[in-house]
């Protein structure tokens, strides 16, 4: 098993192109330029979104989440059954719509270090302060933290933070001044999304309220979340400005941040079965409507 960046994201991507269930679509494109793709599955009116690979060195989520997404369609493919769950029946039910991997700039700095900073050397390299690789590096790669980029309580984010790019938690000079926070945001505002499910590292945990201003069937979902993968749910902590925040802040509807793994990101790859086997009973109950 390898480390997952951009490259190996689009050659999996690529084997999705022929297959009849599948969708994809470019939603936007990262300061770079490089294309960020959502994958769509299923007919049904319930709207189910995943997300991962926000940050620069989370990218094992992303890796995942495109594995996953891989045995889901394949089953869906053979018609049969995946850990119980008779995916068909599901999928006429409900649409699942998948951003793998969001921060590919910061996924590929993080991994392969200057060569990925194209005409951002100079700014990395200020950004990253006294590390010497960029294995910590979470933001984008203008040193803005994609997932404190929403407009839901910035301004406390913007006090609180650092005042200028750094390789992480900075929010930003505004709400959604990255292309790729705001790609994200489009598409939230463009789809009507039921629930929202964002993968990050590390804690096992999952948060999933803001404000008390989650729906009330947030928490037997969560609940049926812990019992499948033994990760502890938490409705609110003092963070602001999230994807899944501003989700719930503004729709009144899931949002849920789902933090795989324990340790000090990146994550391990000796790590991953075992993420991934905690996983994915976790998006497979998000498949089922409230």
């Amino acid at each position: 098993m390898e480390i997952y960046d951009s490259d190996m994201l689009y050659n999996d991507l690529a084997h999705f192109k022929y297959i009849e269930s599948v969708t994809l679509e470019i939603i936007g494109e990262t300061v770079l330029k490089k294309p960020i793709y959502s994958v769509t599955v299923g007919e049904g009116p319930f709207l189910v979104h995943w997300n991962a690979g926000f940050h620069g060195n989370e990218w094992i989520t992303s890796k995942v989440i495109v594995d996953i997404l891989g045995e889901m369609v394949e089953a869906l493919e053979e018609e049969r059954e995946l850990e119980g769950f008779e995916l068909r029946t599901i999928f006429d039910q409900i649409t699942l719509q998948v951003v793998p991997m969001v921060n590919m700039d910061g996924v590929d700095l993080a991994i392969h270090g200057l060569e990925k900073a194209g005409g951002y050397t100079d700014l990395v390299l200020n950004c990253n302060q006294i590390n010497k690789t960029f294995t910590s590096w979470k933001a984008n790669i203008r040193g803005v933290d994609l997932n404190k980029q929403f407009p839901a309580g910035w301004e406390v984010e913007k006090e609180r933070k650092p005042a200028q790019p750094s390789f992480r938690d900075f929010p930003g000079y505004a709400p959604l001044t990255e292309p790729e926070a705001k790609a994200m945001a489009d598409l939230l505002k463009n789809n009507d999304i039921e629930r929202v499910l964002g993968f990050h590292s590390q804690g096992e945990v999952i948060y999933y309220g803001y404000q008390n201003k989650q729906p009330m069937n947030s928490q037997r979902v969560v609940e049926d979340f812990q019992r499948a993968s033994g990760y502890e749910p938490i409705c609110t902590v003092d963070s602001h400005a999230g994807m899944k925040d501003w989700f719930i802040d503004n729709y009144r509807k899931e949002g849920y941040t789902i933090e795989v793994g324990k340790g000090i990101n990146p994550l391990p790859l000796s790590q991953y079965t075992s993420i991934l086997n905690k996983v994915r009973p976790i998006v497979l109950l998000s498949l089922l409507p409230s």
